[in-house]
């Protein structure tokens, strides 16, 4: 009977797989070890029985998701970073147990064993990405993969495909160094033979993503749009504390841009962005607030995108928003965006008594933050904007909502000032990807950093550093039409999860016949 390996070198190689993974993404950003971290998941729960390929599964996650999302514990404790870490590596644990699963198969068939593990993947970050709460899809393999060529698969079938493309390689690199390879009459002295063909596919594979066409979908008008990074006076949860200054920064930011403007050292903006949390305090009840944002609108002659926290609608409850501030006229109440995907437990808390008995720092939320309902397109002058509020990136169709509502140009609004530099450049790489998946420019805009433009090809432009104030302004040539992602939305990953699961089926009946078996 065939063995796998065992498992005094599957756990160590259970645990290399994650750091691989890990050192993939941002900021190490070696994506050509997410194949090699898929490949050594895959070989170590490969003929397992299902506990132990859980169990193998878990130690990949807890090694890829604590490091990765070390940031969450910088201000809050070690409780919610190693609870998340724990839930995130759970689904890696149910990875490893259905990898074990579908061993008979791979069996019967390795040339199969590739594009199993690349539906494996997908069915597993389907599933993370929307359970529980509405899911965190921090960690896909498609967000590592910035500087791949495989980023450009993302304009035919958007992250899903991507992650599929990743797993499918390294796929092909486990299929390659498998133990025992016999294929027919093949001599043991020509092993190198397969083995080096399924490694060329690999990197062939990766490759490929080179012939796929990326950049505008549809000509569109010329912009000039500048983004102000205000800094905060301090780091970490209470970055807010004083709110009034940090509304000022951004203002005095601004200023200072129309300063320049009025001297012919910088062209004016057509569009101003500011980031996420730029006005804790309501502007559009607070009239200081509104004055100072008024002083900068006018000055600079542009209307500004303004990331602000609303009170309301009912007692006890906030808004995480991105309104239009425009010149001579104030807020424009039609040109308003409410986050839609607010963050359990960090805007909101859901099953709050509950949750207070794991710990009482969820009474830090004092008030829940009510999501919004319509997709955040922005009409902001010559631009239809597409505006998402920070870890909406992460989210499909928070994002593909806006292209097809009009967008023409991807804006996320973000605060990174209770993370560190890390989180920002994560988060960065999904901006990335959003680009090239609707081949629309794309900007993040950040209260610290990193803020910068990013192309419909990928490419970043005037990335800020991290803590500092800074502007940047850029010319953009917007876009109009769709790119084929845009166009399937999730219809690939529907198709993916599918197959996903009619493996898991056929090899219950495969199972089922071989405990039957003869007689």
């Amino acid at each position: 009977m065939a063995r796998p390996l065992p498992l005094a070198v599957a756990v160590p190689v259970a645990v290399a797989a994650g750091l691989a993974l890990l050192a993939a993404f941002p900021p190490y950003g070696v994506w050509p070890l997410a194949p090699v971290g898929v490949a050594l998941l895959a070989a170590a729960a490969h003929r397992r029985r299902l506990r132990a390929g859980a169990g193998l599964g878990f130690l990949t996650g807890v090694a890829l998701f604590a490091p990765l999302l070390a940031w969450t514990n910088l201000h809050t404790g070690a409780l919610p970073w190693v609870l998340l870490s724990l839930l995130q590596a759970g689904y890696l644990a149910l990875l490893g147990m259905a990898t074990a699963w579908v061993s008979p198969l791979v069996d019967r068939a390795r040339w199969c064993w590739a594009p199993l593990t690349g539906l494996l993947w997908v069915g597993q970050e389907a599933l993370r990405d929307r359970t529980p709460f509405g899911g965190f899809p921090w960690g896909r393999l498609a967000f590592s993969q910035g500087d791949s060529p495989l980023l450009r698969v993302a304009a035919l079938g958007g992250a899903p495909l991507v992650t599929f493309a990743v797993a499918v390689a390294g796929g092909l690199l486990l299929t390659a160094g498998w133990r025992r390879w016999s294929v027919g009459g093949l001599r043991r002295a020509r092993w190198w033979l397969p083995v080096g063909g399924l490694t060329a596919g690999a990197v062939l594979l990766c490759a490929a993503g080179l012939l796929v066409p990326v950049g505008r979908a549809g000509g569109g008008a010329t912009v000039t749009v500048a983004i102000v990074q205000g800094n905060v006076p301090r780091l970490g949860l209470d970055f807010n504390a004083q709110r009034q200054a940090v509304l000022n920064n951004h203002v005095d930011a601004t200023l200072e841009l129309a300063g320049r403007v009025a001297a012919g050292e910088q062209p004016r903006p057509d569009l101003v962005v500011w980031p996420e949390n730029a006005s804790d305090i309501d502007p559009l009840r607070n009239p200081t607030a509104g004055a100072r944002i008024s002083q900068a609108a006018d000055t600079i002659g542009a209307p500004i995108l303004v990331g602000a926290v609303l009170l309301g609608p009912d007692a006890g409850q906030v808004r995480n928003a991105g309104i239009l501030w425009r010149p001579g006229s104030g807020a424009d109440l039609e040109q308003l965006y409410v986050k839609r995907h607010p963050v359990p437990f960090a805007e909101y808390v859901p099953l709050r008594n509950i949750a207070r008995m794991v710990s009482k720092q969820v009474d830090r939320v004092r008030a829940d933050f009510v999501a919004g309902s319509t997709p955040g397109v922005v009409r902001a002058g010559p631009v239809l904007l597409g505006d998402v509020i920070c870890f909406e990136v992460a989210y499909d169709e928070v994002v593909r909502d806006t292209v097809t509502g009009g967008a023409q140009l991807l804006v996320v609004q973000t605060n990174n000032a209770t993370f560190d530099e890390a989180e920002a450049r994560q988060q960065l790489a999904m901006v990335r990807l959003r680009a090239v998946e609707h081949g629309r420019p794309a900007l993040m805009a950040s209260t610290v950093g990193v803020s910068g433009f990013v192309g419909p090809d990928g490419r970043v432009s005037d990335a800020t550093g991290f803590n500092t104030r800074e502007v940047v302004v850029r010319q953009l040539r917007l876009a109009d039409g769709r790119t084929p992602a845009t166009r399937v939305g999730l219809w690939p990953e529907v198709a993916l999860a599918g197959l996903a699961v009619a493996a898991l089926a056929g090899a219950a009946v495969l199972r089922r016949r071989r405990r039957v078996g003869p007689g």
